[in-house]
């Protein structure tokens, strides 16, 4: 797969999907496509299938023709799933992929099963978003596609900071820039401006948070009482485990937020040695070397006790 063009000449319908809980990189890199099949193929019926985003990315060309609803049955000629380790991961739009004539799969989760027709994935790519921008002729990249695109990339490099960043992703956001895009407003208006919940619930997480194994690893749970408390929901918790992660001397960093009674979304980042994606695989989730999550059932410090123990195990090997 070398082009997205060859296989959008042959669809008269296609249908995009990303993975549940959208973040920068899914949202921007599954608009940024959708924006392209709608300019350059008008003739395609064409659907982008996501869970309802973030308000910050409310800004990004036709976010409004998202939809959540996956009730209508269709069947597609072409599903594009993208940012996206396995079917399971797609949520409800997985019904999609599943009856599609044809699958195929943008991501760069070292976790991927590879379970579409044609897999373009490339673990070490910063952003899905950056693997679109590959497979886009750049004549034809819009100032609208460009702004889907950058937001992408600034979301899962943490602004061009984290390991993932190469020459080729700074060479490619550059000319993204250059097609006339806000690229100051898009960093601070979507990854550092934080409401006065949002900044709270992060100082509440701060102020619970414990460091384990003389300082290597901090961990912090939020309840879902406190997140009413709060008034805030799952998606304005984005950041609090990279800010966690920030921590001197920190090489893991464990964030946990309850979604039902024993229920709770686990996020994990690492600095330099351990390898979180294979900790969240664990437990049947999955993600990148430095960044990674799951959902698990049961006691958190349970949880946290057991992942303390795999990353101790890990640091070992690398001693």
């Amino acid at each position: 797969m070398t082009n997205l063009d060859d296989f959008l000449a042959e669809a008269r319908s296609v249908a995009i999907g990303g993975h549940i809980h959208p973040d920068g990189d899914c949202v921007g890199s599954c608009l940024a496509t959708y924006n392209y099949i709608k300019t350059y193929y008008p003739q395609i019926e064409a659907a982008v299938y996501l869970e309802p985003i973030p308000n910050i990315f409310q800004f990004m060309a036709r976010a409004e023709e998202i939809t959540s609803d996956c009730s209508a049955d269709k069947e597609y000629d072409l599903f594009i799933a993208q940012d996206c380790g396995d079917p399971g991961r797609l949520g409800e739009a997985a019904r999609y992929c599943n009856s599609a004539k044809r699958t195929v799969c943008i991501d760069h989760h070292v976790s991927n099963t590879g379970f579409a027709d044609e897999d373009y994935i490339f673990p070490h790519a910063s952003s899905t978003s950056e693997l679109v921008y590959d497979l886009l002729p750049k004549e034809r990249i819009t100032k609208e596609i460009a702004e889907c695109l950058y937001t992408g990339m600034v979301h899962d490099t943490g602004v061009f900071q984290y390991s993932c960043t190469s020459r080729k992703t700074m060479e490619a956001a550059g000319r993204l820039m250059e097609l006339g895009i806000n690229y100051p407003k898009i960093v601070d208006e979507t990854y550092f401006t934080k409401t006065y919940n949002q900044n709270r619930i992060t100082g509440l997480a701060l102020m619970k948070s414990e460091l384990h194994l003389d300082g290597k690893l901090i961990s912090s749970v939020i309840t879902a009482e406190e997140m009413r408390a709060y008034d805030v929901l799952p998606k304005h918790l984005e950041g609090i485990v990279a800010q966690l992660r920030s921590t001197k001397d920190v090489e893991v960093a464990v964030f946990l937020y309850q979604t039902g009674e024993d229920g709770y979304k686990v996020s994990l980042r690492s600095a330099e040695t351990v390898d979180v994606a294979k900790i969240a695989v664990s437990y049947g989730g999955g993600g990148h070397v430095r960044a990674a999550g799951c959902s698990v059932q049961g006691d958190p410090a349970q949880v946290i006790a057991e992942i303390k123990e795999q990353v101790l195990a890990q640091i070992r090997e690398k001693e």
